[in-house]
C-alpha cells in the first residue's frame, strides 16, 4: 500500500502523514522541504532525501512537476507545508501529503536528519 493510500484525508484537499510514515517511505516518495535555505541546514536539519523548494517558490517550480506523483511537503511545524499542500492541490496535484508536526516532530521522534 502506498504512503498516499495510508494517509489521512484533510478537508483542504490533501492528505496528512505522520513522521514515522514519511521515515519508512522516504526513498519511495518525493519529499519537498518548503523552509528557507537558512533553516534547511540549521538546528532541526532536514530529511536526507528532501529537496529544498522554499514556500515562496513552490507554485512556480511545481509547474514542471508530475501532477500524479506522490509528494510529501515538509516544514518546521507543518503550517507552511500545509499551505503549500493546499496550493498544489488547487493546481491539480492529486497525491499531495503534508507531514504533520514538521521537522519539530521528526526530531522529537529521534529520526535521523542531515545538518
Amino acid at each position: 500500500m502506498s504512503l498516499f493510500d495510508q494517509a489521512t484525508p484533510n478537508p483542504l484537499g490533501y492528505r496528512d502523514v505522520t513522521v514515522a510514515q514519511v521515515h519508512e517511505q522516504r526513498g519511495a516518495v518525493r519529499i519537498v522541504d518548503v523552509r528557507e535555505p537558512n533553516e534547511f541546514n540549521a538546528e532541526l536539519g532536514h530529511i536526507a532525501e528532501a529537496e529544498l523548494v522554499p514556500l515562496a517558490t513552490v507554485t512556480a517550480q511545481a509547474s514542471a512537476w508530475d501532477r500524479s506523483a506522490d509528494l510529501v511537503l515538509v516544514c518546521r511545524s507543518g503550517g507552511r507545508s500545509g499551505r503549500a499542500a493546499q496550493a498544489l492541490s488547487s493546481m491539480g496535484f492529486q497525491r499531495v501529503m503534508n507531514m504533520v508536526g514538521g521537522m519539530l516532530a521528526y526530531n522529537e521522534a529521534r529520526l535521523p536528519v542531515t545538518r
